[in-house]
């Protein structure tokens, strides 16, 4: 498991003490890695969110390990009570789908950016040591440098996309008016297991692996030559343990594998990976999707040391064999792997979250 090839042998990159963390929608994609991670490292856990997208199966192996407080981002007490003795808050919990956003442009900017100020403001009477959030490369939008570096101005050209750049500019006011350290990873095209296939807004990773799977045919938006910088969840997790105590507070990092992919190049690597052929329905492009995306990492080996340790090839077929072993028949979605050594917190295990992917 992801969490087990992270933590093993891993030294605690804020402290040797036990550390207490806030993982605002730890249920989801790449929260419950996340959480499982810190768990092993034996650190306190506390989980906010809503259920909305994020899934019971993923914490329920956790049992007692890690509480949970059932609540929105937008809401201030439920921060409050979440946030109440935290060291540390990694803010995951958003609405993550750009035709999502372009449906629900609102809905997407009022939990992104409003649930963030709240996050925020929670930190800061907690007194939180630092805040790290989940933003997108999406903020580029579709300029012409590659690969893009966190210099280039911002770009929005969807609503997903102004609110994770209404995010970091609060991240950013709160860490240099308000003494609120934060740090922004901007994530490129997170995938890996648990990512939800099922979604009308599901990432295409998930959709082309369950696709092929099943002998169906996945669908390619746009002529497939598009490019993504393919990010495994493992790197992600890496990188956001890393800026709990590394980076400058107030900055922006990218988090990537490093190397773009075009679309049509993914769909061969899972159709290699899954033993089918690669075909694909073609639609039209959709709005607000950008046509290349590929990130400099230098900054983030610099000054996070992060260093993406699960190329996209390699992330695929681990992706490939866990959605395989989730789709046989009779047998039940699995969650995270059983964390094992001592209990890292005593807390009720009751509803859980939301995510960023």
């Amino acid at each position: 498991m992801i969490a087990r090839a992270l933590a093993r042998g891993a030294p605690r990159p804020y402290r040797s003490a036990v550390a207490r963390f806030l993982v605002t929608g730890g249920a989801g994609f790449i929260g419950s890695h996340v959480v499982e991670y810190l768990l092993r490292l034996r650190e306190q856990v506390v989980v906010l969110d809503d259920l909305s997208s994020g899934r019971r199966e993923n914490l329920a192996p956790l049992g007692e390990r890690v509480q949970v407080v059932l609540g929105d981002v937008r809401d201030p007490a439920a921060c409050a009570e979440a946030v109440r003795g935290a060291d540390f808050v990694l803010h995951l919990a958003a609405l993550t789908s750009v035709p999502r956003s372009v449906a629900e442009p609102a809905a997407t900017f009022d939990v992104n950016a409003t649930g963030t100020l709240r996050v925020l403001e929670a930190a800061r009477a907690a007194k939180a040591k630092r805040v790290v959030l989940a933003s997108s490369s999406s903020v580029y939008g579709d300029s012409a440098v590659s690969p893009k570096v966190e210099t280039l101005p911002p770009n929005p050209l969807s609503p997903y996309a102004a609110s994770k750049l209404a995010a970091e500019g609060l991240a950013q006011a709160w860490a240099r008016s308000l003494g609120v350290p934060t740090i922004a990873l901007r994530f490129f095209n997170v995938f890996g297991p648990r990512q939800d296939p099922k979604s009308q807004y599901a990432a295409v990773v998930p959709r082309f692996v369950t696709a092929m799977l099943s002998g169906g045919t996945p669908i390619v938006y746009g002529d497939g030559k598009q490019t993504r910088d393919f990010t495994y969840v493992e790197n992600a997790v890496q990188a956001l343990v890393l800026a709990v105590r590394q980076g400058v507070p107030g900055s922006v990092y990218n988090v990537a594998g490093g190397k773009a992919t075009t679309v049509l190049d993914l769909l061969g690597m899972i159709a290699k990976a899954a033993g089918a052929k690669a075909r694909a329905e073609r639609q039209p492009a959709r709005p607000g999707d950008i046509l290349h995306s590929h990130a400099d990492v230098a900054k983030a080996r610099k000054e996070l040391g992060f260093a993406p340790s699960v190329d996209v090839a390699e992330g695929i077929r681990r992706t490939v064999e866990w959605y395989r072993r989730e789709t046989r028949p009779g047998v039940a979605p699995a969650g995270p792997a059983t964390v094992a050594g001592p209990s890292a917190m005593a807390g009720p295990g009751g509803p859980q979250p939301t995510i960023e992917g």
